[in-house]
């Protein structure tokens, strides 16, 4: 997401939680909502302030978090057919792995409405970490490698954090 970007993402925060109210009463897919009911609207927040950020409806899209031994993955996808969404997925991955190669986590926070945990060490240890896109059929993940022991405790965090407000089982 472009830095010009970010005051716009800011003015529609505060629109945010109309939109996900109205949302409240529509019915999806559990599945798409990892098991949680419609009306938990703290979630419904987040998903709307995840399809502002990511640009693809995130009720029919599928986040995994993965912790790994040497850091983890982020991986957004949807149905391979909606070649649109796919590339919009593709665009997003990649300018996340440059933000946070660049120790810019602004849309993680934007998206969660907080700084989400594991960012402030994330952030000083960005050389210690390397952050790569990969593009999958669905769309794409970025993997978060490191060998340094305190960097990898803090994508742990981060990606807990992520993993719990998305409501994605591990």
């Amino acid at each position: 997401m472009s830095r010009r970007a970010l005051p716009l993402l800011f003015l529609l925060q505060a629109a945010i939680p109309v939109a996900a109210r109205a949302q409240e009463g529509h019915t999806h897919d559990p599945s798409h909502q990892h098991g949680r009911p419609a009306t938990d609207s703290a979630f419904a927040e987040v998903q709307a302030r995840g399809k502002v950020a990511m640009g693809v409806d995130q009720y029919t899209s599928t986040h995994r978090f993965d912790a790994l031994p040497d850091g983890g993955r982020i991986e957004l996808q949807r149905d391979p057919a909606d070649t649109a969404g796919v590339r919009t997925i593709r665009a997003h991955l990649q300018e996340i792995a440059q933000a946070f190669t660049a120790g810019n986590f602004n849309t993680p926070g934007f998206v969660h409405a907080t700084e989400v945990p594991g960012v402030r060490v994330m952030t000083r240890k960005r050389a210690a970490i390397r952050y790569a896109f990969r593009p999958l059929p669905g769309g794409g993940e970025v993997r978060i490698v490191t060998i340094d022991p305190e960097a990898v405790k803090a994508v742990h965090d981060f990606l807990a954090f992520q993993r719990s407000d998305h409501r994605v089982p591990e």
